[in-house]
């Protein structure tokens, strides 16, 4: 019995380490796929991964520094800095998730 209960106590014990090692594992890749989600809501006006056409009134996020992209979008959610339609959706985001979003973009190259 005591054999067996040792047996026992060692797969759960492998079974736990193995969760908490994918559990460690995984939290870079939802971390990934958070900032990605939030940076997608952009792409209607600033094109896919953040690059709009050549020619664009629009500015391209994509390798945008991350400093400026929350100074800039904190002006658009205090309304000090102009825009057409920003301004509403600035107002939208936590600051988390601004600094989500442009932790995403700065991270993409030009």
């Amino acid at each position: 019995m005591t054999q067996r209960f040792s047996l026992l106590q060692g797969w759960a014990l492998t079974a736990l380490s193995a969760c908490f090692l994918t559990a460690a594992h995984a939290q870079p890749a939802a971390n990934a796929l958070y900032q990605r989600a939030n940076a997608a809501t952009c792409a209607n006006c600033h094109g896919t991964e953040g690059r709009t056409t050549s020619g664009s009134a629009i500015p391209s996020l994509a390798g945008m520094p991350k400093d400026y992209m929350v100074l800039q979008m904190k002006a658009f959610k205090e309304g000090t800095r102009p825009a057409t339609v920003m301004h509403q959706i600035s107002k939208g985001y936590t600051d988390a998730q601004i600094d989500s979003i442009a932790t995403y973009y700065a991270s993409l190259k030009r």
